[in-house]
């Protein structure tokens, strides 16, 4: 979605929609995304169904957090603190953001 707004605020309007954010459980997801947000005129930045909360990362659709995307080394995700959201950046690599920033967002 080429409109930007803040990681809640996307979540609502794919639930309206849609369905929700998207949740990238598998490296094909992830390159799939990667190939639409590479083609777009998106942000260089763009949510997906990922958040931090009770200590963890979840994805909003309840889908386990098994593949993970982060770039290598980084252990800010680790613990990032509160109201942090995930986002893909246009190298494939997930990055942990403030919610309240404006991206772009993937709708499923």
């Amino acid at each position: 979605m080429e409109e930007k707004m803040a990681w809640e605020e996307a979540l609502e309007y794919c639930k309206e929609t849609h369905t929700t954010l998207t949740s990238l459980t598998s490296e094909t997801e992830n390159l799939l995304t990667l190939k639409e947000i590479q083609q777009g005129t998106v942000t260089d930045r763009v949510w997906i169904g990922l958040c931090f909360l009770a200590d963890r990362w979840l994805w909003v659709d309840g889908s386990p957090l098994i593949y993970e995307a982060w770039s290598v080394g980084d252990r800010e995700h680790q613990c990032p603190g509160r109201n942090y959201c995930g986002a893909i950046n246009k190298n494939g690599v997930w990055e942990n953001l403030d919610c309240k920033e404006k991206l772009s967002f993937i709708c499923v």
